[in-house]
């Protein structure tokens, strides 16, 4: 184990709004993170505390060992590219590429060339009349070419074409392999990233869902099609993520793997067994742990009524 970063019981309150809620997680050394959830999960919250571009409400941020906030010896090493970068009025991709050369020991000229020509990016146009896909390759070219220790990318493809999008995933797995790092990645593209990420850490409702390897996070569900009575022989003490059910055929997402004697048996069964995207797993624990908060939630209430029935 070797943590870059370490977060212990992290919350962020705005008003009403609890955006972070006790997170604790470790981010280790040269290492792709998938830093996946919904709209308003918590990610950006927990990356701009992060990058010392935020507050915690309580709870502690180590990156290096350090404290970030106002520590030049840990933000020189660390780059944020986020969707909602801001620069002057008049400032041109060419500026923004001069001022991250000053910034970043580890810059590459070299890569940034090479990035500017692959994005057709217009470097003496003005960074404001620029289109969403060029702001976004902007900030792509300089996630990469800063070739920072730990670098941020907060949903970098938005605007991105398919072919630009490409683009970025072949240079980022070309670079990390050439100039290891860690790397950050929020998307909500799960799919295309999917090959890319080494490991998974899945934020919801401002709490850590998932925090473990890829190909760990890929063993975790079955998919189970067939005869809803032959179906429902093979769930018995499983954790259902989802069901769907048209006439007499089922389809169950479930925690878990089946042994080779159960795959043996549904095989017998005339069942068909489906694999369960990164994508579709997250949906589904998510949509799950929504679900069962709410069902929390109810039997609450139901207890709460109960008593104060129980008073009257």
């Amino acid at each position: 184990m070797d943590p870059v970063i370490q977060v212990r019981d992290l919350t962020k309150r705005y008003k009403e709004t609890l955006a972070l809620d006790g997170v604790s997680f470790d981010i280790e050394r040269g290492a792709i993170y998938g830093f996946l959830g919904r709209n308003g999960a918590g990610k950006t919250t927990a990356m701009s505390i992060l990058t010392a571009q935020n507050f915690a409400t309580s709870g502690s941020v180590r990156v290096f060992g350090e404290d970030p906030y106002e520590n030049s010896r840990v933000l020189s090493r660390i780059c944020f590219v986020r969707e909602s970068q801001k620069y002057p009025d008049d400032a041109t991709p060419l500026h923004a590429f001069r001022t991250a050369r000053l910034f970043f020991p580890n810059w590459s000229q070299e890569l940034c060339d090479e990035l500017i020509e692959e994005f057709q990016l217009p470097v003496k146009q003005t960074i404001k009349k620029l289109s969403r896909g060029q702001l976004s390759a902007v900030g792509v070219v300089i996630g990469l070419a800063s070739r920072a220790e730990i670098t941020f990318f907060d949903e970098p493809y938005l605007g991105l074409d398919a072919v630009a999008r490409q683009i970025f995933y072949d240079r980022l797995l070309a670079d990390y392999a050439e100039h290891p790092r860690t790397v950050l990645l929020s998307s909500h593209l799960i799919d295309e990233i999917a090959n890319l990420i080494e490991r998974v850490l899945v934020i919801d409702q401002g709490r850590i869902l998932m925090d473990e390897s890829a190909e760990e996070a890929r063993e975790q569900a079955t998919n189970i099609v067939g005869e809803a009575a032959a179906v429902e022989r093979f769930l018995s003490g499983r954790e259902i993520l989802h069901r769907e059910s048209l006439g007499r055929v089922t389809s169950v997402t479930f925690l878990g793997r089946l042994s080779p004697a159960e795959r043996e048996a549904v095989r017998e069964a005339e069942l068909d067994l489906a694999p369960v995207s990164l994508q579709q797993l997250i949906v589904r624990r998510t949509q799950h742990a929504v679900s069962r908060g709410t069902s929390d939630l109810n039997d609450l209430a139901s207890s709460a009524d109960e008593q104060e029935g129980a008073l009257r």
